[in-house]
């Protein structure tokens, strides 16, 4: 086998293993399953993942790492409150449409118990976006000063507000509204900072 088939083996191997979870789940998939829609073997599988958990963190590794930068260089795009917010929450959408099946595997991957296998892979990813999205609120309090302590509790709930908007809008399919709407995402700023400065009084 030549180079480029080796890497079309491994790249196939990672898009099937996706399309299975995403479709499945994780634990109801097996390895088998996973090689034979990829139309290889199981010692081929292994030869690049060593296991399923391993083929698991290969999948994160190259589909989540650095999402946290990319909020943060968005962040720096903006040049008062509203349009960092906006910013981020537009980048946090370019995300999810470039990795729809990845980003829905990660949220269920994060609320799965604590105990289990995929929850352990995925955490330092969604840590890192939360410690971007604190780092963003700390870096908006420095400059306004309405924050007042509450970084991570605006950290906490801009991102819940967020993939709660994106959960909805997956829900209503392909057909459904436009992630990307204009005027929902300025409306949805809009709100998330009323509640910021009407609780601040």
């Amino acid at each position: 086998m030549n180079h480029s088939g080796k890497i079309d083996n491994r790249k196939r191997i990672l898009e099937c293993a996706q399309q299975l979870f995403y479709s499945k789940g994780y634990d109801a998939v097996g390895v088998q399953e996973i090689v034979d829609l990829a139309g290889t073997t199981k010692p081929t599988m292994y030869y690049y993942f060593k296991s399923k958990q391993g083929l698991l963190e290969c999948l994160l590794d190259e589909n989540a790492k650095g999402m946290g930068q990319r909020l943060k260089a968005a962040s720096a795009k903006g040049q008062d409150t509203f349009s960092v917010l906006e910013n981020v929450m537009k980048e946090y959408l370019n995300i999810v449409s470039e990795k729809k099946e990845m980003y829905m595997l990660m949220l269920g991957f994060f609320f799965s118990a604590k105990e289990n296998e995929t929850y352990k892979a995925v955490k330092p990813y969604m840590v890192d976006q939360y410690c971007a999205m604190r780092e963003i609120f700390t870096m908006l309090d420095k400059g306004t000063g309405n924050l007042r302590g509450r970084e991570e509790q605006m950290a906490i709930s801009f991102t819940g507000m967020i993939n709660y908007y994106i959960l909805v809008h997956m829900e209503k399919g392909e057909h459904g509204t436009n992630l990307f709407d204009e005027t929902e995402i300025h409306a949805f700023v809009n709100q998330f900072l009323y509640g910021i400065y009407y609780n601040g009084k």
